[in-house]
């Protein structure tokens, strides 16, 4: 038997807010070891349920390019740290570097 809350049956249809997803965000980059990054596709599945986290990949993209802006997080194409305001494609999401 477990104790975890069980979800309410319009879960599903539950899309997280920025601030939940901001969250997620600068807690999964601050878990990643020196020069690793992770995929927008992880934070996604952090934040909604299993078969449904597609619909939060618009929401991290957002909220990423936000951080980016900010300073307060980097986004990556193909190891390199791209201009959060005009970049394509597939991307990866890390702490801001030590400089």
């Amino acid at each position: 038997m477990t104790n975890a809350p069980q979800p309410s049956p319009d879960a599903e249809d539950h899309l997280p807010d920025e601030a939940e997803a901001e969250a997620v965000l600068l807690r999964l980059s601050a878990a990643c070891a020196p020069g690793k990054s992770l995929s927008p596709m992880d934070a996604a599945q952090a934040l909604m349920p299993k078969d449904q986290w597609q619909r939060a990949l618009p929401l991290v993209r957002r909220v990423a390019v936000r951080l980016a802006l900010d300073g307060r997080l980097m986004i990556y194409r193909k190891g390199k740290v791209v201009d959060p305001a005009d970049f394509r494609g597939v991307y990866r999401l890390g702490p801001p570097r030590d400089e």
